[in-house]
């Protein structure tokens, strides 16, 4: 069987067109322009490039977007009077901490500091407390990414054997629990892997559909997939 590329670039300009014609029609509708606070302490030069990215995909969907920058020397505490004030103010409607966060600070204070209502990663318990019980508020953006990737592309996900290497809570946790929720782009069978994972590449073998979530390139050989009909 010949692979198949699915383009996300391509499916992304989609998605973003459609959500640009509901804020249209949302601002047309209420006056309200929605707003989206980034905060991005320190300068890592991988989330400066991630929040520039959402910037940009902001202005294109017609969301105005804010960027805080506090110095990498930022303590837990100045951190959570910012994300107060954002909490506060009437005129934000997203907020989203970049991460990883320096060491000094308490990531955990942090995440669970963000107003639920405006918790748009979804990291707060609260929202990761509706995501596990089907009735999600906000959906965390890779591991729906996905589910969007595959539903848009056809492969079916009901009755799938599916295998999720990582078990971060960033993405490999909640890809999991999306895949096995009942309903449209779940009812998949569920099995997640990660470093004390026996015989890894016989599970990832068994795999219809496999995803991997480790942040290390090259970690999954093509002996580790199972093979396509002939």
């Amino acid at each position: 069987m010949t692979a198949a590329i699915l383009d996300g670039k391509t499916l992304s300009e989609k998605i973003r067109a459609e959500i640009a014609q509901e804020t249209a029609v949302f601002v047309a509708q209420t006056g309200v322009t929605p707003c989206l606070a980034a905060v991005l302490v320190g300068e890592d030069p991988g989330s400066q490039v991630y929040v520039r990215n959402k910037q940009k995909a902001c202005e294109k969907a017609g969301i105005t977007s804010q960027l805080h920058r506090p110095p990498k020397e930022t303590s837990t505490e100045e951190l959570l009077a910012l994300i107060d004030r954002l909490n506060r103010d009437p005129a934000v409607h997203g907020i989203l901490v970049q991460s990883p966060l320096p060491k000094q600070i308490d990531e955990l204070r942090v995440l669970e500091a963000v107003n639920p209502l405006k918790d748009v990663d979804a990291f707060h318990p609260e929202n990761v407390g509706r995501i596990v019980q089907g009735r999600p508020r906000f959906m965390p953006c890779t591991p729906y990414g996905v589910q969007q990737m595959l539903m848009r592309n056809n492969i079916p996900i009901a009755g799938a054997n599916v295998v999720v290497v990582g078990r971060s809570d960033i993405v490999g946790k909640p890809m999991a629990i999306l895949l096995m929720q009942r309903g449209k782009g779940g009812d998949a069978t569920v099995t997640v892997c990660h470093s004390r994972t026996r015989d890894l590449p016989a599970v990832t073998r068994s795999a219809d559909i496999l995803i991997v979530a480790i942040g290390r390139p090259k970690f999954i050989t093509g002996d580790m997939v199972k093979p396509g009909p002939s």
